[in-house]
């Protein structure tokens, strides 16, 4: 029963911070919103005993994956003068995030400890089972091809990430390197014969 009752809760949450991240209209807030989705994704997958899973998640996609889109902002002309006008308006939504992070911590610890007569025990898995193992056959034999798919539009993403970050800009100066090797000495260098005088005495 209590199983349940937070995996509707965590389930809520996860609806909720994923609507946000979509509709809001400021980057940052967007950023803490998709934070508190990927918390709460992993907090259903330890509900689902998929350890690996809800670390990988919390350590490539928050740790890593989060860094990389704050850099993409961060190369993009986007108006930090604004941003930084709003700051304290953040403090709201960063605070709802993070404690909303560690309600959900603390429930799934909570729910760790309780007695077996209050949460229902999932059937035990063999001594030898191990759910990466499991994981890595899923995804290479069952869902090779969907797999294959995601990785196409991972690279997609990247392409479109690098042409947004070197479109061209008309208060940049650009270099060409072919027509600096093509100057030529005359094109660059003029030389004056300038007669001597001698001043009259």
């Amino acid at each position: 029963m209590t199983q349940t009752f937070v995996f509707y809760v965590f389930a809520a949450i996860l609806v909720f911070a994923a609507l946000r991240v979509i509709t809001v209209r400021n980057l940052v807030q967007a950023a803490l919103w998709l934070v508190l989705s990927f918390f709460t994704a992993a907090g259903l997958w330890l509900l689902l005993q998929a350890e690996f899973l809800a670390i990988a998640l919390v350590l490539v996609y928050v740790g890593a994956v989060m860094v990389l889109f704050l850099f993409v902002v961060m190369m993009l002309d986007v108006n930090f003068d604004r941003l930084r006008e709003g700051f304290r308006s953040y403090i709201p939504v960063g605070a709802t995030v993070g404690a909303l992070i560690l309600l959900e911590m603390a429930v799934v610890l909570i729910g760790g400890y309780l007695g077996p007569h209050q949460v229902e025990a999932p059937p035990a898995a063999a001594a030898s089972y191990s759910n990466t193992r499991t994981l890595g056959l899923q995804i290479y034999t069952d869902y090779a091809y969907p797999f294959e798919i995601a990785a196409v539009i991972l690279l997609v993403a990247i392409i479109a990430a690098i042409a947004l970050t070197h479109r061209k800009r008309t208060l940049t100066k650009y270099q060409n390197p072919g027509k600096q090797i093509r100057v030529r000495r005359k094109d660059r260098l003029r030389i004056l014969n300038i007669p001597a005088e001698k001043r009259e005495p």
